[in-house]
């Protein structure tokens, strides 16, 4: 089910990279898929707390991970520019949640990237 979320469903998740041909809008969609999955998984699970939180943002790191070689395969890869925006959205994500005092970096702290 999408998001409901109004700021959510308003946010448009990794523009930068869209905006950049470096990187193929395929892959980007992609990405934005998972930032979208965890936002659907934060509205069924319901975290109570930051721990849980960051088990959800946990799991969408690791689909990050995975996605570095479709980046690759594609010509590009998951540098400075796309790591701070990625982790932006994160920090977006969380604070559009109710969870503005997350720590950026747990919030990614399973990237290879």
């Amino acid at each position: 089910m999408p998001p409901t979320n109004q700021q959510v469903i308003d946010h448009a998740f990794l523009q930068a990279l869209y905006d950049d041909d470096y990187y193929p809008d395929q892959v980007v969609d992609q990405g934005r898929a998972i930032l979208l999955r965890l936002c659907e998984r934060i509205e069924a699970d319901r975290p109570a707390d930051l721990a849980a939180l960051y088990a959800l943002t946990e799991a969408a790191t690791e689909e990050f991970n995975d996605l570095e070689a479709a980046f690759e395969a594609a010509g590009s890869e998951i540098e400075t520019v796309a790591r701070e925006v990625i982790a932006d959205d994160f920090r977006f994500v969380a604070s559009a949640y109710g969870f503005a005092e997350a720590d950026a970096e747990e919030l990614i702290a399973a990237r290879e990237w």
